[in-house]
């Protein structure tokens, strides 16, 4: 059935490049700090409250361009005021106080905005079908996702890879007191590093929220695939999040538009289980069932053959 094939891969698309938007800031965070930040997609949910308050008044191209340079700003303070003084007690304090982070903000956002789920709306100029194909409409909203999203990794990869401002980045981590001692501010540039992560998760929940639906609990959705993504792509690798997301996404939506299930993939290897067999019920589910845990086996699979992840360079 090409139909389903074409608008399988384009939702996988279109969810792959939504998870590297989300993905993008936490990598730019690892690479740059080396800080895995469990609160990452708490900033994402973050953006999305903010822009939907924003558009209740400015509407929702206003909500677009504020809400992550809120969150961007809420990013930097708590690198600034908290972060930055928890990382001299290491790794493992930097990882509890995010962590606890995550559960303040979760709680925030139901102590001001409530347990119920927002009516975030695609904007009016958005609300059409970008095109038809087999007799099925694909969204304008949904192409300004993608392209958004393809804007992002281009813009971010040419900034820490060719400009003059992400050499001073990467040589700050590296070298962080020979930058200080040619008139740089280390510590402003770690803190900009966050605040720039934590706005790109902001902008991420300010274009999925409306699809995705804006609600207490949209955090916990993507946060831990957010990671499995990370790792998978290799950890501070940019590239290598992008390839891991696309890859999550097809995957999941190839898995979700088909009907194949276990017994038919057994076949194929010649395996068959009798009914009366104790994995019997294991085997009578389809892909589609499983599609949620697809990411975390593949997550298996890559630290088996590749522990460093399929772009990763370095041990980290």
């Amino acid at each position: 059935m090409p139909e389903v094939l074409v608008f399988a891969t384009l939702n996988g698309l279109v969810t792959g490049l939504l998870l590297f938007m989300l993905a993008s800031g936490l990598t730019v965070i690892f690479s740059m700090m080396g800080v895995l930040n469990f609160a990452h997609a708490s900033f994402y949910m973050l953006g999305a409250y903010f822009a939907y308050s924003v558009s209740l008044y400015f509407g929702y191209w206003t909500g677009l361009i504020v809400a992550p340079l809120i969150v961007g700003v809420i990013g930097a303070l708590v690198e600034r005021y908290g972060l930055r003084r928890v990382h001299q007690h290491g790794h493992v304090a930097e990882l509890v106080f995010t962590f606890g982070l995550a559960f303040l903000i979760e709680e925030a956002v139901q102590f001001f905005w409530g347990a119920d789920t927002k009516n975030y709306q695609t904007p009016d100029l958005l609300d059409f079908p970008l095109f038809t194909l087999f007799g099925q409409e694909f969204s304008a909203y949904r192409g300004f996702m993608l392209a958004i999203s393809i804007g992002i990794f281009i813009g971010l990869y040419q900034v820490l890879t060719r400009s003059r401002v992400g050499l001073i980045i990467q040589a700050a981590i590296s070298h962080p007191h020979m930058v200080a001692n040619l008139g740089h501010n280390v510590p402003l540039i770690f803190t900009a590093v966050f605040g720039v992560g934590t706005a790109l998760a902001g902008l991420a929940g300010v274009i999925a929220g409306p699809v995705l639906t804006t609600f207490p609990g949209m955090a916990l959705v993507l946060g831990s695939i957010v990671f499995v993504i990370v790792v998978i792509g290799g950890l501070g690798s940019l590239p290598g999040a992008f390839l891991a997301s696309l890859l999550i996404g097809l995957l999941q939506s190839y898995a979700i538009a088909t009907n194949v299930g276990m017994q038919d993939l057994l076949a194929l290897f010649g395996l068959e289980f009798p009914r009366s067999h104790p994995l019997d019920d294991l085997w009578t589910l389809n892909l589609s069932q499983i599609a949620p845990i697809l990411p975390f086996l593949l997550l298996v699979l890559v630290l088996i053959f590749r522990p460093t992840g399929l772009m990763g360079k370095r041990e980290q």
